[in-house]
C-alpha cells in the first residue's frame, strides 16, 4: 500500500493519478445511472451500445488517420457513436414496434463489425484489445476533464428529472396515464447511459462495459430501499472497485480492466451469499 501511495505522489508517474481521478469522477456517474438501468432491467441495452462504441472509435481513428480530420478523437467518436446508437434503439423500440432483442443484436455485430473494419484500415498499428478491455493506466489528461464534462452532464439532468425517471422506471405505465411524456424520458435515459458507458469503456473497456455498469448498483440495491440512497453507495461502491482494482494491479502487475470487474463481481458474489445466509 504504501509503495502504490508513493507512486501517486511521484510526479514522474503522473498517468497513475490520472486513472485514479477519472476513475474516481466516473464512479459518480456509475452510481446514478448503474441504479436507473437495474432497476430499469435495461442492463442488455449497455452491451449493445456499448459494442457500438467500437464503431465510432474507428471512424474517429480513420478520419483523423486518413483525412487529417484533426478534432475526430476516438472519445468523440466513442460518444457520437453511443448516442446514435442508443436513439436508434430507443426509436425503434418505440415507434416500429419491431422486436428489441433483434434490433439490438443487429446494432450490436454492425459496431463490433464496422470498428474492426476502420480499425485494421488504418494507418499505423492500433491494438483493439485496449478498446475491447480497456487501459485505465492510458487515460491522459484531457481524457480527465472529458470525464469532468460528461460526469456534470450526467448528474445535472439526472438530478433535473429525477423523479419522472424514477417514475418510469418502477411504474411506466403509470407515468403515462399520470401524463408524463415517457417515450421522450425513456430516450432521455437510454442517452445518459450511453454518456456513462463511454466512461466506462476507457477503464474497464467494451467487453466488460456490463459488469461495472450493473454489479455496483446490484451490490447497492440489496442494502437500500430508496433509489437515491441505491444511487449513493453504487457510486461509492463503483469508486472503492476502481481504487481497490488499481491498486492491486499496480502491485501484482495485472490487467487494470479485469482487475476492476473480479473485485466487483467477487463483492456482489459476497454480498449474495451473506444475503443467503442471513435468510
Amino acid at each position: 500500500m504504501l509503495e502504490f501511495l508513493q507512486a501517486l505522489c511521484d510526479p514522474d508517474i503522473a498517468f497513475l493519478r490520472y486513472a485514479l481521478t477519472a476513475g474516481m469522477l466516473a464512479g459518480i456517474a456509475f452510481g446514478i445511472i448503474g441504479s436507473f438501468v437495474v432497476v430499469k432491467r435495461i442492463s442488455y441495452l449497455a452491451g449493445a451500445i456499448a459494442h457500438c462504441v467500437l464503431g465510432g472509435i474507428g471512424a474517429a481513428m480513420y478520419l483523423q488517420q486518413v483525412h487529417g480530420v484533426s478534432w475526430a478523437d476516438p472519445m468523440l467518436g466513442a460518444l457520437f457513436a453511443a448516442l446514435t446508437a442508443a436513439l436508434i434503439i430507443g426509436l425503434v423500440s418505440i415507434y416500429a414496434h419491431e422486436r428489441e432483442d433483434t434490433v439490438i443484436s443487429a446494432l450490436w455485430v454492425l459496431g463490433m463489425a464496422t470498428g474492426i473494419l476502420l480499425i485494421a484500415k488504418t494507418p499505423g498499428y492500433t491494438d483493439p484489445m485496449s478498446y475491447l478491455f480497456g487501459n485505465i493506466l492510458m487515460v491522459s489528461s484531457a481524457d480527465v476533464w472529458i470525464v469532468c464534462i460528461l460526469d456534470g452532464i450526467i448528474v445535472t439532468l439526472s438530478i433535473l428529472f429525477y423523479n419522472r425517471l424514477q417514475a418510469i422506471c418502477f411504474d411506466e405505465e403509470f407515468a403515462r396515464l399520470r401524463g408524463i411524456n415517457t417515450r421522450l424520458l425513456y430516450l432521455l435515459l437510454l442517452a445518459l447511459t450511453a454518456l456513462t458507458i463511454v466512461l466506462l469503456v476507457r477503464i474497464v473497456g467494451i467487453i466488460m462495459v456490463v459488469a461495472l455498469l450493473s454489479l455496483p448498483a446490484a451490490i447497492a440495491g440489496h442494502f437500500c430501499g430508496r433509489l437515491w440512497h441505491m444511487m449513493f453507495i453504487a457510486a461509492l461502491v463503483s469508486m472503492a472497485c476502481i481504487a481497490a482494482g488499481l491498486y492491486v494491479s499496480y502491485s501484482l502487475d495485472l490487467p487494470g480492466g479485469a482487475t476492476i470487474v473480479l473485485l466487483a463481481g467477487g463483492a456482489y458474489l459476497a454480498c449474495f451469499g451473506l444475503k443467503a445466509l442471513r435468510r
